[in-house]
């Protein structure tokens, strides 16, 4: 192993101000019930809201501590005194934070011997690799509106007639579920309001992450994927020890310093946020998929012979195991003396070796070569095929 480059969604956090206030109208509708016609439903009347907002909560926190340590016992055979972890963080504060653990994480694995710091925080509101940063681009809300609207209706139906006068729709529901998520995560056992839905009232709000980042900065947005040209360039970059060369959101003066952006490190840990990491998996050609994800049914349907229609198992667009909460991109960098003295590289999602279908002479086990990887990231290096311009018309 030569080199170990790695990009990471910050850890689990308490919703954003937009859903918490969401979160927090829907919980009153329903107190505001006078009478629950199911049992199930009497925790709310003792449910306090209490939430914070934006920053991580503890298991966050843990999450990025563990990831520190994971890294050093994997890869410590790349560190020495000479060589520690590069480290950069897009510049919010949970962001930020899941960096620091990181890099305290790595360090006491190392029994302290070897201690990373945050060397680069990243303005979010200038040219920023590591946040998403197209003014034009769109958004998911059609597609998203148009599932929430279809999945939620019998719950909707179900939940207004156990508590009368509730008048929940279908954003409430969504934002119902979404608190069991941000409960569980900021008490760290299973919350209460997750009893309150069943597997496949599960499946149908899984789905509607899935379509929100398909249609967000995926695949399905025109000029999402432009958002990850930039940090696939310093990718570049650092495969192939040359300076980075980037027309689009790298901040140029940062990364023409080898103070900021050095290109003779081994480990280098970045850390993000998960729609800038799906930009980046989409405009590299991640998770590519047959068909564009159908807002009206997450079944992908095919017609077979016998005219009968079955799931599509080729859809690997799942967004829990994309970008959950401390998500994770690794690419390394080596030898492979059995194949040639060329460098070759491979990438794990969340641990998940990819077939890098897209790099000519891959193997079977997703190695590649490093040149056949950069010839095959033409929409990075060519600066988006003009989608960066277009960001700003």
């Amino acid at each position: 192993m030569q080199l170990h480059c790695q990009l990471q969604r910050h850890g689990a956090r308490y919703p954003t101000a937009g859903p918490a206030a969401a979160i927090a109208l829907a919980v009153t509708k329903l107190q505001n019930v006078s009478t629950f016609k199911e049992p199930s439903l009497e925790f709310i009347r003792n449910f306090t809201w209490n939430l914070g907002t934006s920053d991580l909560v503890l298991f966050g926190a843990a999450q990025s501590l563990a990831a520190g340590a994971e890294t050093y016992h994997r890869y410590n055979g790349l560190v020495s005194s000479d060589n520690i972890p590069f480290v950069r963080a897009s510049g919010s504060e949970r962001v930020i934070m899941s960096a620091t653990n990181w890099t305290y994480g790595f360090s006491a694995a190392s029994g302290m011997r070897f201690n990373p710091v945050l060397s680069v925080i990243l303005n979010e509101s200038a040219n920023n690799t590591l946040h998403n940063s197209c003014p034009s681009i769109g958004s998911s809300n059609t597609q998203t509106d148009i599932w929430i609207g279809i999945y939620t209706k019998p719950i909707v139906q179900r939940l207004n007639d156990a508590a009368p006068g509730a008048k929940l729709t279908g954003n409430d529901v969504y934002y119902l579920m979404a608190l069991c998520a941000f409960e569980s995560v900021a008490i760290n056992v299973i919350s209460d309001w997750c009893g309150l839905f069943d597997e496949d009232e599960w499946k149908g709000f899984e789905y509607e992450m899935d379509l929100d980042k398909y249609y967000g900065t995926g695949y399905g947005q025109l000029l999402g994927p432009v958002e990850g040209v930039g940090y696939i360039n310093e990718l570049i970059a650092r495969l192939t020890s040359r300076p980075v060369n980037d027309t689009t959101q790298t901040n140029t003066t940062l990364d023409q310093s080898l103070t900021t952006f050095p290109l003779n490190r081994t480990i280098y840990a970045d850390f993000s946020h998960d729609d800038q990491l799906v930009a980046i998996y989409s405009a590299m050609g991640l998770f590519k998929q047959p068909m564009a994800l159908d807002p009206t049914s997450p079944l992908d349907l095919e017609l077979l012979g016998n005219g009968l229609d079955k799931e599509n198992p080729k859809r690997t667009w799942i967004a829990s195991h994309l970008v959950p909460f401390s998500a994770r991109m690794v690419v390394e960098k080596m030898q492979c003396r059995q194949l040639s003295s060329e460098d070759y590289m491979r990438i794990l999602v969340n641990d998940a070796v990819q077939p890098l279908d897209f790099c000519s002479g891959v193997t079977p086990e997703g190695v590649c070569r490093v040149s056949a990887f950069v010839e095959s990231q033409g929409y990075a290096t060519s600066g988006g095929n003009g989608d960066w311009q277009k960001c700003f018309e």
